[in-house]
């Protein structure tokens, strides 16, 4: 009878634990958080049962980076950006991601053909194509409104104060194409001196009327508590503003930055295979249409975008807000993950003496 009775409890701890089994997702906050929680933690937990913890930063390469080299790892799941997942796989920081391991296409298509172009890494895997973009607020200008990314920089003709990006990485090209830089020779043109003397030439005609912002939610509050009149920010935040808040907001695709997000797993995660079991849930072609029912970000796969549909509030069409949608692809700047993983400390260097003086 006691052995019977031990072999119960030790069944009864071994079936809590499994119950118990949780992994820690880092991401940024705010509306995109929250388009993974309802598209892809709930369903990962109602159907593998593992507890999925979702942490924000604003940065999440930089607690991952610091967990790893310290040696003590607690995030078994990051979203990062493409240069980011680039620089950290090449330091080792990463597991290396099989794609094997993905699912298919519902047609059968191997995930490796039906993701977007660069969007499977070595140790990466893209869920979403997103885009830094200008929004204004529509009832500050009267008559003529903004329209272009050189509009952003012309004091004169659209006055007011700018929010941008406290960063080399986006502030630097944006302002190369609005200096008359065509986007696909931005890079070019930024890996030379005179390049990078140009940009931030470019930067000064506004310095002194800019609020630097740091955190994805801040451009958004930042026009809605009238600090600025136009910024430069995150599609899918401007679009939860606007569509899910009612702000009088626009946005402004010219010359829009177009990045991807991965997932990334660091070397050492406590629950490897654990999360490699929602890397492949969330990445699939439904979860990744499912995601744009929440937020204004396209989907990395191919077949996801025949699913998209409407906005959770049953009367938005997504499709339109995308930045992936063709009408506002007129003039996008394709983010070189190579060029910014080689260059960006050198260059975070010079933009941030540039700041300070």
């Amino acid at each position: 009878m006691n052995k019977l009775l031990t072999l119960t409890t030790a069944l009864v701890a071994v079936g809590a634990a499994a119950s118990a089994e949780e992994i820690n997702v880092v991401s940024w906050g705010g509306a995109y958080t929250v388009s993974q929680v309802e598209a892809y933690h709930k369903p990962f937990t109602e159907m593998t049962g593992i507890k999925v913890v979702s942490i924000d930063a604003d940065n999440p390469a930089s607690p991952l980076k610091a967990q790893v080299e310290a040696g003590n790892v607690t995030i078994d799941l990051a979203d990062v950006e493409l240069s980011d997942a680039i620089r950290l796989c090449d330091e080792g920081l990463l597991e290396e991601i099989d794609p094997a391991s993905l699912p298919p296409a519902p047609d059968g298509t191997p995930a490796t053909e039906d993701f977007v172009p660069g969007a499977i890494q070595d140790c990466a895997v893209a869920n979403i194509v997103w885009g830094t973009v200008i929004a204004y607020d529509t009832t500050k200008f009267t008559g003529e409104q903004p329209s272009t990314l050189a509009d952003f920089f012309d004091l004169e003709k659209f006055p007011g104060k700018r929010g941008l990006l406290k960063s080399a990485k986006r502030s630097m090209e944006m302002a190369l194409v609005a200096d008359g830089v065509p986007s696909d020779e931005v890079y070019d043109v930024l890996g030379t001196d005179e390049g990078v003397a140009r940009a931030l030439a470019k930067l000064d005609t506004i310095k002194d009327s800019t609020v630097w912002w740091e955190a994805g939610a801040q451009p958004p509050q930042l026009l809605a508590d009238g600090e600025v009149v136009m910024s430069t920010g995150y599609n899918g935040r401007f679009f939860n503003a606007m569509v899910a808040e009612g702000k009088p907001f626009a946005i402004i695709w010219d010359g829009e930055y177009m990045d991807y997000d991965l997932w990334v797993i660091p070397k050492g995660a406590p629950n490897v295979e654990a999360a490699k079991k929602f890397l492949a849930f969330s990445t699939d072609t439904q979860r990744l249409a499912d995601q744009a029912k929440y937020i204004a970000y396209g989907p990395a796969r191919k077949s996801s975008a025949a699913l998209i549909g409407m906005y959770q509030d049953g009367k938005t069409e997504m499709a339109p807000h995308m930045p992936t949608n063709p009408d506002n692809m007129k003039n996008p700047i394709w983010t070189d993950p190579t060029f910014w993983a080689d260059h960006d400390v050198e260059l975070s260097e010079r933009f941030n003496a540039w700041l300070a003086n």
